[in-house]
């Protein structure tokens, strides 16, 4: 629930017009075991927002987002489902997605077994394809700015606000990175989410 409401407070204070406000989170005083998170109340549609307005908001809230410390990660664990995400701050991206797909195989691991296979292509996941593929974009001059990314982006943790008319997103995973980790399908939903169309748009994305 920490990692929720600092999610959900952070992308608030970039946009709060397109997330519910964060009121408070916490810990039943009767049951140890049982947390809470509270928000304002929102009606929404069960319809998925206008594609367009959702994704030039969503480019908006990667333009307008900071690093606080100018690095890639978070200040607390998030969680995608139950699984707990390793935000600690790295200096690069490739840095920063290393260590996420290290905790993943970690966690794989720990839920499937050991497996042989499974170990020699996550090394050479690590060792070989994430720096010929992230490397370069982060040598010779070129950098990338640390966006603030809701985490968890799927068609179930966005819809339209009722009273607005307006996309509205919840349920966040976030850390500061690379935006177009937004644009990827990471659990195999809906591909209609894939690609978000404004994130061609040269005014928004640098």
């Amino acid at each position: 629930m920490l990692g929720e409401f600092t999610s959900m407070n952070t992308i608030y204070s970039v946009l709060p017009d397109f997330a519910p406000r964060p009121i408070g989170w916490g810990t039943y005083a009767s049951d140890p075991e049982c947390h809470f998170y509270l928000a304002t109340f929102h009606e929404m549609t069960e319809e998925l927002p206008d594609i367009n307005a959702f994704a030039w908001k969503v480019a908006e809230l990667h333009m307008k987002s900071e690093s606080p410390n100018g690095k890639f990660g978070f200040p607390v664990t998030t969680f995608s489902g139950n699984a707990p995400q390793d935000n600690s701050w790295t200096d690069s991206w490739e840095a920063f997605f290393t260590q996420a797909v290290i905790r993943m195989l970690s966690l794989e691991e720990e839920s499937q077994g050991s497996s042989d296979e499974m170990k020699k292509l996550g090394e050479a996941l690590v060792k070989m394809v994430i720096p010929r593929l992230l490397r370069p974009m982060e040598i010779n001059g070129r950098k990338l700015k640390p966006c603030l990314v809701h985490g968890d982006l799927w068609y179930g943790n966005a819809c339209t606000d009722l009273k607005t008319n307006s996309p509205i997103i919840f349920d966040a995973c976030s850390f500061y990175g690379h935006h177009e980790c937004e644009s990827i399908d990471h659990f195999g939903r809906d591909r209609r989410w894939s690609i978000f169309p404004a994130f061609n748009a040269p005014s928004l994305v640098n």
